[in-house]
C-alpha cells in the first residue's frame, strides 16, 4: 500500500509538474511573440521617421522652426505605424502580413524623396553626387517629356510667368519621381507573378490584411473585391494626367515661387508619382486576393459538393 501511495504521489506530481511546464511555455511564447511584434513595430516606425525628416537633413539651410515642424509630424506618424502594426487586428495598414507590399511602396518613397532631395540640394550647395544625380534627372525629365506625357502635364501646373529654369525644376523632379514609381510598380508585379504573391508563413488572412474592406456590406465579396480593383487601377492610371489639368483648367496655375521652393517641390512631386503608383498597386493585389478567394471557393465547392461557402471560410486563405 506504501509503495502504491507514493507511485501515485511521484504520477500525481508529474503530472502537475507537466501542467506548470505547459503554463510557463505558454507565457513565454506569448512574450516571444508580443515583443517580436513590438520590435518589428518599433523598426518601422523608426523607418517612415527617416522618410519624413530626410529632405530637412539632406536640404541645406534649412530653418529651425521648419525642423522642428517635421520633426513633430514624423513623430505623429512614428507613433500611428508603431500603433498599427504593435495591434493584433489593424485598423488602417493594409496588407501588413502580405510581403513586401508595404516595403516596396515604402521602398519607392524613399528613392522618391532621397533622389529628389539630392537633386533639389544640388541648387545651393553641389557636390560630386547631386551633380550626377541632378544630370541623370535632367536626362530622365528630357526624356519623359513628350506630348501628353505625365510629365509634361505636370510643368503646367505652373503658372505662365514660370521661367525657363523652373519648368526644368519641376520637369527633372516629375520625370525623376514617375521614373521611380513605374521601377517599383513593376518590380510588384514581377514579384507577384514569379514568386506567387503572397506568401506568408501562416495562413493568409483577407479581413486582416484588408482591414477598410468591410465584406458584410452586401453582395458577393468576389465581385466586390474585383469591382475595387478595378476603381483603384483606373484611378491610379488617370491621377498623373487629371491632377496638372485640373490645376491648369481652374486656376491659372501655381505659383512658380512656392512650387519649387525645395521642400514643396519634393513633396509635392513625391505625392504626385507616389499616391496613383499606390493605388495602382492595391488594385492589383485586390485583383489578386479576390483570384484566391474564388479559386478556393471553386476547390470546396467540388470536394463538398455545396452551392457556397461561408464568408468567415474565405477569411484565411
Amino acid at each position: 500500500m506504501i509503495r502504491i501511495e507514493t507511485l501515485r504521489e511521484n504520477m500525481r506530481g508529474a503530472a502537475d509538474a507537466k501542467v506548470r511546464l505547459r503554463f510557463v511555455s505558454s507565457i513565454e511564447g506569448a512574450a516571444r511573440t508580443w515583443l517580436n511584434r513590438a520590435t518589428g513595430a518599433a523598426v518601422r516606425a523608426f523607418l517612415v521617421m527617416v522618410v519624413i525628416v530626410m529632405p530637412s537633413v539632406v536640404l541645406p539651410g534649412v530653418g529651425t522652426d521648419t525642423k522642428q515642424i517635421v520633426a513633430l509630424m514624423a513623430l505623429f506618424a512614428g507613433t500611428l505605424v508603431f500603433i498599427e502594426y504593435n495591434a493584433v487586428y489593424p485598423s488602417l495598414v493594409e496588407f501588413r502580413d502580405g510581403a513586401p507590399f508595404n516595403r516596396i511602396r515604402y521602398l519607392m518613397l524613399f528613392a522618391i524623396i532621397l533622389f529628389l532631395s539630392i537633386i533639389v540640394a544640388d541648387r545651393e550647395d553641389p557636390t560630386t553626387v547631386s551633380r550626377l544625380f541632378h544630370a541623370l534627372g535632367m536626362v530622365i525629365g528630357e526624356a519623359l517629356d513628350f506630348p501628353y506625357s505625365p510629365v509634361r502635364l505636370a510643368t503646367y501646373m505652373l503658372a505662365d510667368n514660370a521661367t525657363v529654369e523652373q519648368v526644368t525644376q519641376v520637369r527633372t523632379a516629375a520625370g525623376t519621381a514617375y521614373l521611380v514609381s513605374l521601377i517599383s510598380l513593376a518590380i510588384f508585379v514581377i514579384v507577384l507573378k514569379i514568386a506567387g504573391w503572397p506568401r506568408t508563413k501562416s495562413a493568409f488572412n483577407v479581413w486582416v490584411n484588408l482591414p477598410t474592406f468591410e465584406p458584410t456590406a452586401g453582395g458577393d465579396v468576389v465581385d466586390r473585391l474585383e469591382r475595387d480593383a478595378r476603381v483603384n487601377l483606373a484611378i491610379g492610371f488617370l491621377l498623373p494626367f487629371l491632377v496638372p489639368a485640373l490645376i491648369a483648367v481652374l486656376s491659372s496655375g501655381l505659383p512658380a515661387s512656392t512650387i519649387t521652393s525645395p521642400q514643396t517641390l519634393i513633396w509635392t512631386m513625391a505625392a504626385w508619382a507616389f499616391l496613383p503608383a499606390s493605388l495602382l498597386m492595391r488594385g492589383v493585389a485586390m485583383a489578386r486576393v479576390a483570384d484566391m478567394i474564388r479559386v478556393k471557393r471553386d476547390l470546396k465547392m467540388a470536394a463538398q459538393g455545396t452551392d457556397g461557402v461561408d464568408a468567415d471560410d474565405e477569411g484565411d486563405l
